[in-house]
Parts: structure tokens; C-alpha cells; sequence
């Protein structure tokens, strides 16, 4: 597999001649699917380009260079005007996560995403729920601690996992409750619980048998949760490994094809299982925490979007010695997905990082976790999303409800067929859908059916699932994934009012991908992927099934694999992102921090303490020589840019301020200090300094120096 690419010369003279996109080979007889070079809006002036003006400005340095810095948008002075200045935002913010970070990212490094500006999220504890905030060092290369599961179940609006019934309803789904001998229970048609001893399908009804091997007459669920009832559903798994699912009657719900599980598990062709993380910037985190502890007022219980809510957050950060490298990016929440770069013949054509994941012992009937491995993941999807303001206006309205934009690898799946308006006469053209080539979730001239669930994660374990025709069997092999909705737009359904049909909403991201990776240098890797999309709500209201626009029916092949819908239209799930990421709307009738499924559960920045070490070099007189040592209490890593200061304990004179290397060291040299008192004798006695070491996000320790 080998990435090609041809990008005509000057960039934007002409819509039509901007970039004929990525393609995908294995050789250069077999090349995949490529993204349209001749859109052609119908009306000039909702062309979605950037000027090479506007597109060298967001570079670091002029003219932009390969893998060259790019700044992220300016999104306090966010424009605000559907729909271009949204897909604008979203490149750009692509562009400087997945730049190479720069020096004023603690001393750079990496990718900016990988930087000590980010912290990753941990999956939820099992027993609390709870999440944590993981930093990332000075050094990511050396020293990021992270980790990444396999498990990408998609949780709903109310934080249950969810499934898509087969009339297209998204079904909150709750685990059934355990009994004396950790069995699931359900109620007999006497209301009383009774544990199950088993289950099996017979002709469409679901039969549950008690420990004597009594079927369990009229077994309905026992719902607890506190939501609609009528919208959740209770899950069993069958003898034969097959997941059911009853409503509040009892009545087993059949699912979409290929929503048959939670907890799906993703296996790339190249024999690779998919990995997540989220990720957040430190402006989210830091908003966070001070919304915990009272020090920080949000504006209606909302992600920042004004001048005001920005300067509370940098205030509070201060105060723990940390300024934002890049305040006005505001609240940003990223979640990713990797596959092992060892699996691919092409890893240097993907953003690459190194991280721990788990091991499995494997067998015939399940994969059991036996321990974990570094390796180098690749990236292959990302969400990327991020709260804005509305030109820096103090009362908004902004996008509280976040922008939310994906990103795919272009050798990631197949398109299913689209519409889009072709130059130069605007006139309609039909992209049908090509499955020749090689694909990363796909097999070369693959058919229907597409996006079916093999394999699932269950209590630490992956499983094969049992599946229904059209389905293939379940287990530990490769499924062929198709991206149904290809630009967020259902076909012959128009994803948002700006728009009169979903072939002008395709063209304009069409054009957006053509313009910016048109002028992309060559041989740049971030030119191997391409925007999908983006959504957001009509000024920045609360989710609703009638205000959220952009590219409404959104999703990724890696991380919406199965909630795509069994077809290209309206009919097979009009799902987004806003589907399961919704709030209640606060005082101003906007979204609130509940759009994201991560703020409620993650506890606070702890601040953990600095430790220092002392070592007496030499003493010569009343001269001291010392090495000290500094290092995170928590992670054992070395602090580098750690202030470091030797006082006098009698007159407060500094006697020496250095601040500590790459390896946590620092030598300092000083005169010996001493207390003046006229009431002992002698007056003057040779005492120990004062020492005190201050480092951004890990405080303060003090020490005695001698």
C-alpha cells in the first residue's frame, strides 16, 4: 500500500483544477476510490476556499513548509458564519494538533497533540465511573505514560451504551442486575427477581430458564434507570454467545444490522485491532478543575466562549505557575483512533505515536488480556472539537455546544455512493460506490454486507458475537466497513437549512479538502487525511433533532463503524453526533458542559507535589557546592524548568536561583548562611539555607540546603 498524490499548480486559480486527492495503491495499477478535483458550487459566493494568504498566515513561519508548525484558529474571534468559517476552523485545528510541537510547547518535540499542552483522559474507573486527567511530560518521546483499550462503545445521551433498533430508534441499553450467585436476574409474572439460569431464542421469544431448569413465565426486565423507560432496554446474553435485547414488556428487540453488541471491537485488515484515547487541552482542563473547586464562574454552566470566561481560566492557572502556550484555541476535547503501525506497509504515510496496550492470550472462543506492550500506534480517525466565541463578543452568542469535526485517513474505507455539483456548470454528478482497491477496513472489491459487528469486548474479554444474515459469522478476523453518508449528508436529504440539497453541503467540504491540501507542501503526512465534516447548532443552542447543522449526519468508520445506518438514505439512521452528545439548554438557551460525555465524569487536576533530592557536592569554607534533583511525586519522571532557590533564613538574600535541566538536575553554589544574635554567645552561628524549587502544574517544594 503506497499513498500518490497530484496537486496542480497555482493552487487556486480555479476550483476545478485544486487537487485531485490521495490515492490509495498498492501498486499503481490498483488505485482506490479519490476525492472529486472538479466541485463546482452553484453559487459563487458560498465557495468554502482558503485564500494562500489566509493559508500562509496560519503557518508559524512563511511560506508554509513540510510538516511545517501551523497555529490553531483563533477561536475567541471565531467568524460565526455558516457554513465555510466552521469547515475553515476544523482544518485548521487538524493542521496544529498534528503539527510537530513547537518550542514554546515545553521546549517542543512530538506532535502538539502529544505535547505537555494536552493531558489524556483514562477510561472510566470500573466501580466509580470516575475518569482521571493523565499529563503529559516535557519529554513525550520519553516519558508519555499512555494508555489505550480496545473497547469503543458508544455511549447514548443519558451515558448508557446504546443500540439502533431495526425502525431506526437509538435505544438506551442497561445491564441486567446480578443475583446471590452473580447471575443476571429478571422478574417472573409474580414481579419477584429470579436469577437465570439460562436463555435461548425459540421463533422470535426469547426463553429463560431458572437454576431447576423452569422456564421463567412472562419475564420482564428489571429496569432501574431513571430516564425514559420506554427508550431503554435490558441485556441478556443467550447459550449460543447471541446478546438479546428486551424492552420494558419483555418484547426482544431486533436490531440494525450490526448493532447486535455494545462494546465493539474493530479489527483492521492488516490484522490489527483499533485502539482510543481522548484527549484534552490544558484550557479544558484547567476550566474544569477551577469550575470544581469554586474558582472559576462559568458563564450558565457552559465551555468558554467570551473574552470574560477565557480570562478566569488564565487567571486560575497562574496561580499553579502555568501559562497557555495557546489561550485562545479554548476548550478542546480530542478523541482518536490508532492501529499498530508494525501492521502497515506504508506507517510513515500515517501520524504516528508510541503508547501501551494490552496483550491477549488467544483462543478459539475468546481473547483473554495476559499482560501489555509499548509499540507505535498510527492514527486512522479523529474527532476533533472545541468550543468558540462569536468575534470576541462578551455576550456571545459563540459555540458552547462545541464544533465537532472528523477526520479519516484517505486509506481507511470505501465511500458509499454521493452526490455532489461538478464545474463548471454546477450540474449534479453521482460518485457511485467503488470497493476496488485496498482499503484498511475493507476488502478489495468487498460487497454488502458492510459494517457488521464480529467481535465485542465483555468484562475484559473480547468475544465473538453471534450475528444474523446478512451478517457473516462472528469472530476474531476482519469485517469490511463502508463510510455510508461519505460528507455528513444523507442522499437526497439536505443536512442543514444554508444548503438546498446534500450535493451542494458535499460539495462545499469537497472544495474545503481541495482547497487546503491543494496547498499542502508535498510529502507532508498530514495530507493523508481528510475532513469528513462538521456540526454544530444554530447559535450555540442546546442539541435538538431540528438545530444542529453543518454536516448533521456525521460519522466515522472507526469510531461510528455500527451506528451508520444499513444505507445511504434518511431511512437507514439519521444519527449524529449531536444524537447521543446533547444537554439541556441553560439560561441563554445554550448548550451546556453535558454535550461532552467526559467533563462530568473526570475528576480534577490534582496538582501533585513537587520531590526534591539533595546531594552535597563539596564544602570548602563557608562555600557549598549541592546537586538537586527534581521529579514528579507521581509519575517518578524528571521536572525540567524547575525554579529552583537558596535563601538566607535571617535576611532573605538570594544566594543562588537556577532552574533545572532536561534530566531534572541542577548544581548550585553558595555561601554558607548564618544567624545573627546578640543574645547568644557567640553571636553568630552557621545555620542551614532555605531552599525552595516551584514547577508549572506540580507547585512547590521546599527543602534544607546545607
Amino acid at each position: 500500500m503506497s499513498i500518490s498524490k497530484t496537486i496542480p499548480t497555482p493552487p487556486l486559480t480555479a476550483v476545478a483544477t485544486v487537487l485531485t486527492l490521495l490515492l490509495l495503491s498498492v501498486s499503481p495499477a490498483m488505485q482506490a476510490q479519490a476525492i472529486p478535483s472538479d466541485p463546482k458550487a452553484p453559487n459563487t459566493q458560498t465557495t468554502c476556499v482558503v485564500t494562500q494568504s489566509d493559508f500562509a498566515n496560519w503557518f508559524e513561519s512563511a511560506p508554509p513548509t513540510l510538516n511545517g508548525v501551523v497555529k490553531p484558529a483563533d477561536s475567541l474571534n471565531f467568524p460565526d458564519q455558516p457554513n465555510c468559517s466552521f469547515y475553515r476552523w476544523s482544518e485548521q485545528m487538524f493542521l496544529w494538533i498534528t503539527s510537530p510541537a513547537p518550542p514554546t510547547y515545553c521546549g517542543g518535540g512530538s506532535r502538539v497533540f502529544d505535547s505537555s499542552a494536552f493531558f489524556d483522559v483514562s477510561p472510566p474507573d470500573p466501580n466509580t465511573g470516575q475518569r482521571t486527567f493523565i499529563p503529559h511530560t516535557c519529554s513525550p518521546l520519553g516519558g508519555l505514560n499512555r494508555f489505550l483499550l480496545v473497547r469503543d462503545s458508544k455511549v447514548g445521551p443519558h451515558g448508557l451504551p446504546v443500540i439502533i433498533d431495526k425502525r431506526g430508534r437509538m435505544l438506551d441499553v442497561e445491564p441486567a442486575p446480578l443475583g446471590p450467585s452473580g447471575k443476571p436476574m429478571i422478574l417472573n409474572e409474580a414481579g419477584k427477581a429470579v436469577e437465570i439460569e439460562s436463555l435461548r431464542l425459540k421463533e422470535g421469544k426469547a426463553i429463560f430458564m431458572d437454576k431447576t431448569g423452569t422456564a421463567i413465565q412472562r419475564a420482564r426486565p428489571m429496569l432501574r434507570t431513571r430516564f425514559n423507560r420506554t427508550g431503554t432496554v435490558q441485556q441478556f446474553a443467550a447459550v449460543d454467545r447471541r446478546l438479546i435485547f428486551l424492552d420494558l414488556f419483555g418484547n426482544v428487540i431486533e436490531t440494525e444490522e450490526g448493532q447486535a453488541n455494545t462494546g465493539a471491537v474493530l479489527m483492521s485488515q492488516t490484522n490489527s485491532l483499533v485502539y482510543y484515547v481522548s484527549i484534552v487541552n490544558d484550557v479544558f482542563a484547567y476550566f474544569l478543575t477551577g469550575v470544581r473547586g469554586g474558582q472559576i464562574t462559568p458563564t450558565a454552566n457552559q465551555f468558554p466562549t467570551t473574552p470574560a470566561d477565557l480570562a478566569q481560566i488564565t487567571a486560575f492557572a497562574s496561580t499553579h505557575n502555568v501559562t497557555f502556550p495557546d489561550p485562545n484555541a479554548l476548550a478542546v476535547e480530542l478523541k482518536s483512533s490508532w492501529v499498530e503501525a508494525s501492521t502497515l506497509p506504508n506507517p510513515g504515510d500515517y501520524v504516528t505515536t508510541m503508547a501501551t496496550i494490552p496483550t491477549y492470550a488467544q483462543s478459539a472462543t475468546q481473547w483473554t488480556p495476559n499482560g501489555q506492550k509499548r509499540v507505535k500506534l498510527a492514527l486512522v480517525g479523529l474527532h476533533v472539537v472545541g468550543s468558540t466565541g462569536t468575534n470576541a463578543s462578551p455576550n456571545g452568542p459563540g459555540h458552547p455546544e462545541m464544533i465537532w469535526a472528523t477526520f479519516e485517513h484517505i486509506g481507511n474505507t470505501p465511500l458509499d455512493t454521493y452526490t455532489y455539483n461538478q464545474a463548471p456548470n454546477s450540474t449534479a454528478k453521482t460518485v457511485p460506490r467503488d470497493t476496488s482497491g485496498t482499503w484498511l477496513f475493507s476488502k478489495t472489491s468487498a460487497n454488502e454486507p458492510f459494517n457488521c459487528m464480529l467481535m465485542a469486548e465483555q468484562g475484559g474479554n473480547i468475544v465473538a458475537v453471534t450475528t444474523q444474515p446478512p451478517c457473516p459469522p462472528g469472530g476474531f478476523t476482519p469485517s469490511n466497513t463502508v463510510r455510508r453518508k461519505a460528507w455528513g449528508a444523507a442522499t437526497g436529504v439536505s443536512p442543514n437549512p444554508i444548503d438546498g440539497s446534500d450535493a451542494v453541503s458535499n460539495t462545499e467540504v469537497i472544495l474545503i479538502n481541495n482547497s487546503v491540501r491543494g496547498m499542502m507542501p508535498a510529502g507532508d503526512v498530514r495530507n493523508n487525511y481528510y475532513l469528513a465534516g462538521a456540526t454544530w447548532t444554530i447559535l450555540g443552542a442546546a442539541p435538538s433533532a431540528t438545530n444542529q447543522v453543518g454536516t448533521s449526519m456525521l460519522g466515522g468508520s472507526t469510531m461510528e463503524t455500527y451506528f451508520q445506518g444499513s444505507d445511504n438514505t434518511g431511512a437507514g439512521g439519521r444519527f449524529n453526533c449531536f444524537s447521543c452528545h446533547i444537554s439541556s439548554p441553560n439560561t441563554f438557551g445554550r448548550a451546556t458542559t453535558d454535550v461532552s460525555h467526559i467533563f462530568g465524569s473526570l475528576s480534577p487536576l490534582t496538582f501533585p507535589a513537587l520531590r526534591v533530592r539533595l546531594t552535597v557536592l563539596q564544602r570548602v569554607g563557608l562555600l557549598h557546592q549541592v546537586r538537586l534533583t527534581a521529579t514528579n511525586s507521581v509519575t517518578g519522571a524528571p521536572v525540567a524548568g524547575a525554579q529552583v532557590t537558596v535563601t538566607d533564613p535571617d535576611s532573605g538574600e538570594v544566594r543562588v536561583s537556577r532552574t533545572t535541566a532536561a534530566d531534572g538536575t541542577v548544581t548550585l553554589k553558595y555561601r554558607q548562611c548564618m544567624v545573627v544574635d546578640p543574645e547568644l554567645k557567640p553571636p553568630r552561628h552557621v545555620v542551614p539555607c532555605d531552599g525552595s524549587a516551584k514547577a508549572a502544574v506540580l507547585g512547590e517544594a521546599s527543602f534544607t540546603a546545607p
